[in-house]
């Protein structure tokens, strides 16, 4: 096992002068599963591709454990990869796809079969593997994916993808079984996925990226309430933060016709840029809702509500600041409001975030 370190890993692609990825530093723990989330074309794919010896690295090093693997191949670093489209041998059983890596490195037979049967025992595959890929279904393809890398025994999994083409049921218990292996082998993992919920409910720490820039490396739980940014606000949770640039005002920041308290080191921040508006970032969990009677805070327009049986999410609208804003609530589901009533809501102070509106960083502490 082995700890990864990308020290300012930077990849430029030939005839663009903007990188791909660009100094990226994070430190990946021995036995760590590190996530790397972030939308299509931010450089997540490409670091790993790098961490893997499948792309040059420009600037910085990559090192796993003590060794500095930057410009070795792929053969030298003792790395295993899964892929999103499985790339399994359609001709070779189940237990030779899983066996193919070790057959290559000379291993014999004998010590091959009992590792693949070990790895088959673990992934629940031991019925299939005198199987060829086809008599699979999509889910038992991954597992086979999985076990051929398993079965190397290598110090660095990369998992790039590897449930996108899963169906939702599948993708969700699978992931289960992907974490829970993982700790089990307790083998250091770096995984790519655009799916933030995979995110979340996989990784010990998670990595934002955007355009080639580290934005946030955490906890899934400090990334949630606490962002960085405006960008990791914006794309860390499912319904996503509720963002409004709303005007400063004595103590607090003006919200429909409430004043919602706010730090005043918050406000100092703000000013001290030039801000004369914040902007404010409140979960959909974190709305009061006022009385039908009451008319404080925001008024919202209810356009479209989806039941989920415990409770429900509201999407609707709201005036701030002279514009129509989108707005996701989540409410009681013995409280659903039905189409095309007003809700009004206030958010609570306590679980306020605060951005600055002309830099996109985060104020409160």
């Amino acid at each position: 096992m082995a700890s990864v370190t990308f020290d300012k890993a930077t990849r430029l692609y030939p005839g663009s002068d903007k990188p791909a990825v660009d100094q990226l530093e994070i430190e990946i723990e021995d036995g760590e599963f590190l996530v790397l989330v972030g939308p299509s074309g931010c450089g997540k794919s490409t670091s790993l591709r790098m961490l893997a010896g499948l792309e040059d690295v420009n600037g910085g090093s990559i090192r796993i454990g003590d060794r500095d693997v930057t410009h070795l191949p792929p053969k030298d670093r003792d790395i295993a990869m899964v892929f999103q489209n499985y790339a399994l041998y359609p001709h070779m059983t189940v237990a030779d796809n899983m066996g193919f890596a070790l057959k290559i490195a000379g291993v014999n037979k004998a010590e091959i079969r009992a590792k693949v049967e070990e790895a088959a025992k673990i992934l629940d595959l031991t019925p299939y593997l005198d199987r060829k890929p086809k008599a699979l279904s999509g889910g038992q393809r991954q597992r086979v994916a999985m076990g051929r890398a398993i079965v190397r025994e290598p110090q660095v999994f990369l998992m790039d993808e590897p449930l996108s083409n899963l169906d939702a049921k599948l993708r969700v218990s699978t992931r289960t079984q992907i974490a829970s292996l993982q700790r089990r082998l307790g083998i250091t993992t770096v995984y790519v996925t655009h799916d933030q919920v995979e995110a979340l409910t996989m990784g010990d720490r998670v990595a934002v990226l955007k355009d080639g820039l580290l934005q946030q490396v955490d906890s899934p739980r400090n990334m949630y309430d606490r962002p960085a940014n405006l960008f990791v606000a914006g794309f860390i949770g499912s319904p996503a933060m509720n963002l409004v640039e709303v005007p400063i005002t004595d103590g607090g920041v003006k919200f429909g016709n409430s004043v919602v308290p706010v730090s005043r080191d918050a406000l100092s921040a703000a000013s001290a840029k030039g801000d004369t508006t914040v902007t404010v970032g409140i979960r959909p969990e974190h709305f009061d809702v006022s009385g039908a009677t009451s008319k404080e805070g925001l008024a919202v327009s209810v356009n479209v509500v989806e039941e989920l049986g415990a409770d429900g999410y509201v999407y609707g609208s709201s005036r701030v600041g002279g514009e129509d804003k989108d707005l996701v609530v989540r409410v009681g589901g013995r409280a659903v409001p039905e189409k095309g009533s007003t809700l009004h809501v206030v958010p609570r102070a306590d679980e306020l975030h605060v951005f600055s509106t002309s830099t996109g960083e985060r104020l409160t502490r």
